[in-house]
């Protein structure tokens, strides 16, 4: 039976399994927790349901998106500030650091924090303490960080476009969200789970959902994962007359053979699954391992880590795609790791 912080994380294949197994592992610890994965995989649920899981579940938890707020103003969202801080702070106010005490703070889009900033909250980490805008005098408090980002935050630290040091203090536990596209056998449950939801809130009597819409939303690549489907099936709620969804997106792109992702054999082990999950990754983007579009930065994963785990799953180039000509120089290091 899901637990209430779960209610809302729907799906049944292997790779969320192993998603909701992960939380049910980091949840009850105070370790730092970075949740990578593409935009609309759903980290923000993710995140509520770690802090719902742990020990802080009766604190706050408390959202802030680093992409969202002009860097200007980052500094006195974060920590706070004392009246007469800078021009317009006409009162005293507490940061989400503050907010969030005995509780969990959420720092999504955390790769747009600017450098400037980082120090700062770097400390705030590791001493559990800052001084707001215009103040001396020390705050302490007691937060659990989860962060999440849709982008390659090692690439970023070797660009220099963020610190080493905060990167690693966030990326004590790395979770890593599957797109929708790798987990074709959820679209049913979902698109059921929104169909139920949008008719409810409308006031629409719609309790029919024919297969040949099912099989199109299966069909499609869904490059904004779990949101895009949630727009899709809204607008097709409103869109629809009777007890029978009528469903027909525009601009549907499918699948192609290259992007479908391997299929699910039962009762295999998460070990195997992961293996299945890398190897179909590597398959994708011809054994190329770092670099933008590689197969690290595809699943959120540091290169070296990410060879790392090739070694001791035993990847090698044969469970992918066929030796080829041509490849980057992470081919030859990655089919020479894979064999150790």
């Amino acid at each position: 039976m899901a637990t209430p912080s779960e209610s809302n994380l729907i799906g049944t294949s292997e790779e969320f399994k192993y998603v909701l197994d992960q939380v049910r592992m980091v949840a009850p610890t105070d370790c730092s927790v970075l949740i990578q994965g593409e935009t609309g995989t759903g980290k923000e649920l993710i995140a509520q349901a770690i802090h719902q899981q742990s020990s802080r579940a009766s604190g706050p938890f408390v959202k802030l998106n680093c992409a969202a707020i002009p860097a200007g103003l980052l500094e006195s969202e974060l920590f706070g500030h004392e009246r007469g801080a800078f021009t317009g702070a006409l009162t005293q106010r507490s940061g989400r650091l503050q907010v969030a005490d005995r509780g969990t703070l959420f720092l999504d889009e955390i790769g747009e924090l600017p450098l400037e900033l980082q120090p700062k909250l770097l400390r705030a980490l590791q001493e559990r303490e800052f001084e707001r805008l215009g103040s001396s005098q020390t705050i302490r408090v007691d937060v659990r960080i989860v962060a999440a980002t849709n982008q390659n935050l090692e690439q970023m630290v070797s660009d220099r476009r963020f610190r080493a040091d905060l990167y690693y203090r966030l990326n004590v536990f790395p979770m890593l969200l599957p797109p929708l596209r790798d987990r074709q056998e959820d679209i049913p449950l979902l698109v059921r789970h929104f169909v139920q939801g949008y008719a409810s809130r409308l006031n629409k009597p719609i309790d029919v959902i024919p297969d040949s819409i099912v099989n199109c939303l299966r069909s499609y690549a869904w490059p904004g994962n779990i949101r895009e489907l949630q727009n899709v099936i809204e607008r097709a709620v409103v869109l629809t007359e009777g007890r029978e969804l009528q469903c027909s997106p525009p601009g549907l792109t499918k699948l192609t053979p290259a992007e479908a992702p391997l299929p699910a054999q039962p009762n295999h082990t998460l070990a195997e699954m992961e293996r299945s999950y890398i190897a179909d990754t590597l398959r994708k983007t011809n054994w190329v391992v770092g670099g933008r579009a590689g197969a690290a930065a595809r699943l959120g994963l540091p290169r070296t880590t990410l060879i790392s785990r090739m070694r001791k799953l035993g990847i090698s180039r044969e469970d992918a795609w066929p030796r080829a000509t041509g490849f980057s120089d992470d081919l030859e290091e990655v089919t020479s790791a894979a064999n150790y």
